[in-house]
C-alpha cells in the first residue's frame, strides 16, 4: 500500500538472520561489525548517505531521531554512497570528518558502500528484493522492525521528521522486542 512515498509491506520476505546478518566496517575503521549480532532486537533506520547532495541537510534530522528514540530502541545506521551522480567522493576519513564536524553525526556510520545496481552490498540488494524498491538517490531510508524484517521504505525526498516517518517508527518501537 503506497502512503505518502512510502511503501509498507504487510509482510517482508526476508527473516532477521537473511537481512541483518551481515558485517561492515566501521567508518574509517578497522572493526566489522555484525549487524545482526550488534542491532538484534532494535529497530532500525538504514540509510544511504553522501555529503554533497541536495538531501545533506537531512543528516541532521537524522541524528534528531538517533538521539530522541535510541533509548528506546531505534538505530540509525548510515551507509555512505558515490553510486548518484558522484556525491560522495571523498575517502572515508573525510566523510567521517564532513559528517561530524559539520552536522554532529553520532549515529553509526559504516564503510562507503555501492547501493545499486550488481555492485550493491548484500544489505542493500536485501533490503531492495524485500521492498522492490533499491534507493533512487542519496538519503532512501529503509525501517527494519525489531524481528529484522523490512517494515517500510522512504523515499528521498521524505525527511527524517516526515510525520509518516515518525508515526513508522514509534509503531515499530512499540513492537515486542524479538528473541
Amino acid at each position: 500500500m503506497l502512503v505518502l512515498g512510502s511503501l509498507v509491506l504487510p509482510s517482508a520476505s526476508f527473516a532477521a538472520g537473511d537481512l541483518l546478518d551481515v558485517s561492515y566496517r566501521t567508518l574509517a575503521g578497522k572493526e566489522a561489525v555484525n549487524l545482526k549480532q550488534r542491532y538484534h532486537g532494535r529497530v532500525l533506520l538504514v540509510v544511504n548517505t553522501a555529503s554533497k547532495c541536495g538531501f545533506t541537510p537531512q543528516y541532521e534530522g537524522l541524528e534528531a531521531l538517533q538521539k530522541a528514540y535510541s533509548g528506546r530502541g531505534l538505530s540509525v545506521l548510515g551507509f555512505p554512497s558515490n553510486d548518484f551522480k558522484g556525491q560522495e567522493p571523498g575517502d572515508e576519513k573525510q566523510i567521517q570528518e564532513f559528517c561530524t564536524l559539520t552536522y554532529g553525526v553520532k549515529f553509526p556510520m559504516f564503510e562507503k558502500v555501492h547501493v545499486v545496481g550488481d555492485d550493491a552490498t548484500p544489505l542493500y540488494k536485501a533490503l531492495a528484493s524485500a521492498t522492490g524498491v533499491a534507493p533512487g538517490w542519496n538519503f532512501h531510508k529503509y525501517l527494519v522492525g525489531r524481528d529484522g524484517k523490512v517494515i517500510a521504505q522512504f523515499p528521498s525526498k521524505v525527511k527524517p521528521d516526515d510525520k509518516e516517518l515518525v508515526a513508522a517508527i514509534e509503531r515499530a518501537l512499540a513492537a515486542p522486542a524479538a528473541h
